[in-house]
């Protein structure tokens, strides 16, 4: 006996509902991702004020040339500081202050290959996907210490984390950062209680994560770092690197570095990361020693395991700044440099102190993957790192399950 048509017709809309449904389905399973950039990772723009006294006639108002009609100007990169003369001006435009007493949803360029990636799986620009950018001079600085411009951005992170899960039906957000962003998306979690962390995170993807800090930064404060960019003089760069907080943060940490490796080598004195004071008093920056004292040490110790499942992405087998000799007793001259095991900028044993500080902690998560030969800014164009970072993502999506302590050589 042959169905009545009504009936077929039913069968027919209830089998295009389902197959719309598996559709709809299939273009929003993923756990929205959200983006958090690296120091130097942001793009900066400023106007000048009546305030500013330019110091010299080269930086006057009418430098840089192009600007928006309302004064701004694009002025973190601006491919002029390559020009000798402009580089000062740039130098004192980007110096901050540090005073004793005292919704950000683009996505910056430099994470375009990766966010590409992202897209061919199916993420979406302000849907799925979303960035969180911040002034990446600027630090946090741990309970009791004014820090309005980081906390600023925890707090927006944290209504950005809330607003991505609430718009994708209450999934948590997978956090991908890079670099400096790790330490600020560790921050971000362990200064949420942990039923927050359980709601709106599913997973921290961080890549090249200087968890214990750099010996890259001790070069940069004693004597300035170019940062790979060509015909530029790292004394004139010097003195704004010096006043950056996050900087300042980067320093390498006593606990994962040891108290008496030696990480800087002069005729007259040698230095360890638990030395960072004397340091920096003995290389012409002791305005740097007490915010270093007061701010820096509390946060490095304050690297608690966030209790959310970890992915640490790093590269390795790039030759990394380990020991710097001073044949002088003058930090303006550049020093000869040790090499050891790292992705360029980060030291390996600053990318792997995750595995150290909470292997053992119970009900924490984690995951290592190493990607032989990729740098510290190449993890985020590299096609294999890339594949690597998607397969990871499209894994936490699909709700695979989880090894604790793998190495994927």
């Amino acid at each position: 006996m042959k169905p009545p048509l009504g009936l077929k017709l039913l069968l027919v809309f209830s089998s295009m509902v389902l197959m719309l449904y598996k559709c709809q389905a299939g273009t929003t399973n993923l756990h929205p991702l959200i983006l958090i950039p690296g120091n130097g990772g942001n793009q900066l723009e400023a106007r000048l004020t009546n305030e500013y006294k330019p110091s010299g006639l080269l930086c006057n108002r009418w430098y840089p040339f192009q600007k928006k009609k309302d004064g701004w100007f694009r002025l973190w990169f601006d491919p002029t500081v390559l020009i000798a003369p402009f580089t000062s001006c740039f130098a004192q435009r980007m110096t901050l202050y540090y005073d004793a007493l005292y919704i950000y949803r683009h996505i910056t360029g430099y994470m375009a290959p990766l966010v590409e990636s992202l897209e061919k799986i199916g993420y979406v620009n302000d849907e799925t996907l979303f960035g969180a950018p911040y002034d990446f001079r600027y630090g946090l600085a741990p309970e009791g210490h004014p820090c309005h411009v980081g906390s600023k951005f925890l707090q927006d992170l944290t209504h950005l984390v809330e607003n991505a899960s609430t718009s994708n039906g209450g999934k948590p957000v997978i956090l991908v950062s890079h670099s400096l962003g790790g330490l600020f998306a560790l921050q971000l979690l362990n200064r949420n209680p942990p039923s927050w962390r359980r709601q709106f995170i599913k997973h921290l993807v961080a890549l090249c994560a200087p968890w214990g800090g750099t010996v890259d930064e001790m070069l940069t404060f004693a004597s300035g770092n170019t940062l790979g960019v060509p015909l530029v003089d790292p004394l004139l760069v010097r003195g704004e690197q010096r006043s950056s907080e996050s900087n300042l943060w980067l320093m390498p940490n006593p606990e994962i570095f040891g108290r008496k490796n030696l990480l800087v080598i002069t005729p007259n004195a040698t230095y360890s990361a638990s030395d960072v004071p004397r340091f920096l008093d003995d290389i012409g920056f002791r305005e740097g020693v007490h915010p270093y004292k007061t701010r820096v040490l509390g946060l490095m110790e304050e690297l608690v395991a966030p209790g959310v499942p970890i992915t640490c992405v790093v590269g390795s087998g790039v030759k990394t700044a380990e020991t710097l000799f001073y044949g002088s007793n003058s930090f303006d001259e550049q020093p000869e440099i040790v090499y050891g095991d790292g992705d360029g900028t980060v030291n390996m044993v600053s990318l792997l102190a995750h595995e150290s500080l909470w292997s053992d902690t119970k009900n924490q998560t984690l995951k290592t993957i190493r990607v032989p030969g990729v740098s510290h800014t190449a993890m985020l164009k590299d096609e294999d790192a890339l594949d690597e970072i998607v397969r990871e993502i499209s894994g936490i999506n699909s709700q695979l399950s989880f090894v604790e302590n793998v190495s994927v050589q």
